[in-house]
């Protein structure tokens, strides 16, 4: 009876046990197109990313790269102040996006363009996206007074 009572408990276990690693095989794959990286300009230029990978780029738009074309094409560069990447978006920008601001864009990296399928901006003049702070701060380009205010911190 004992022998029983024993064999049962460890053919639970091991259900058990295959069970969690066939839902965490499950959710992984579900998740894995929606976890994007965040990468400063100088990262994408040093390390390109494949075309088939997204992820997110954050930086300053530089000044006087904002061309707003025929169509709904939208053209500019966003820099952290070590390398420029060139951006494409098609569709409607934020009210609040304008050059010398700061942005954050999804999208793919493709043939030395960043095809943008979503692009945020900031939402007041103190707030900024940590890792667009950071990749300034790593840059020596932050030239803001003291620490903004940073997405999901203080």
């Amino acid at each position: 009876m004992k022998g029983l009572k024993k064999k049962r408990r460890v053919q639970i276990i091991l259900v058990a046990v295959a069970a969690l690693a066939l839902s965490t095989g499950l959710i992984g794959y579900a998740m894995r197109d929606g976890i994007n990286f965040f990468r400063s300009p100088s990262q994408v230029v040093s390390a390109p990313p494949g075309e088939a990978e997204v992820f997110r780029i954050g930086g300053m738009v530089e000044p006087g790269s904002l061309q707003r074309g025929r169509g709904e094409t939208i053209r500019f560069s966003v820099t952290d102040g070590n390398a420029s990447v060139p951006v494409t978006f098609r569709g409607v920008l934020p009210d609040l996006f304008d050059e010398n601001q700061s942005m954050v864009g999804t999208g793919r990296y493709v043939d030395g363009v960043f095809e943008a399928s979503e692009i945020l901006a900031k939402h007041d003049e103190t707030y900024m996206p940590r890792e667009v702070m950071e990749a300034l701060q790593e840059s020596g380009e932050w030239r803001g007074e003291g620490t903004p205010t940073a997405a999901g911190g203080s």
